[in-house]
């Protein structure tokens, strides 16, 4: 089981984004890399296509590797650790700061 999926509420630990939050939009396991909305927003310049017709520079999240962000607590709001219990025989998703199921 993985202790984070896509939607959770996450906090920056380092970084030029360090304390912003955000929910995960994508995860990478295999680079070990998180794109978080909101979070690390770099420029990126787009050719003219036929969606896009005048092309420019826009604004787009970049990846943040999975070390320098922590979940957030739902009764804390603080970045807690996450461990994994089985509760009437399903595994679950704990925080270990407040104890709440994830």
């Amino acid at each position: 089981m993985q202790k984070l999926k896509i939607k959770d509420e996450v906090i920056i630990l380092a970084g030029k984004d360090k304390g912003k939050t955000g929910a995960i939009l994508d995860l990478n396991f295999k680079r070990m890399k998180a794109l978080i909305k909101g979070v690390n927003m770099i420029k990126k310049t787009m050719k003219p296509t036929k969606e896009n017709p005048t092309g420019g520079i826009i604004d787009r999240e970049a990846y943040v590797h999975m070390s320098n962000i922590a979940l957030m607590s739902p009764k804390t709001k603080k970045a807690t650790r996450v461990r994994i219990e089985v509760k009437d025989g399903k595994k679950v998703r704990v925080a270990t700061a407040c104890g709440s199921v994830l």
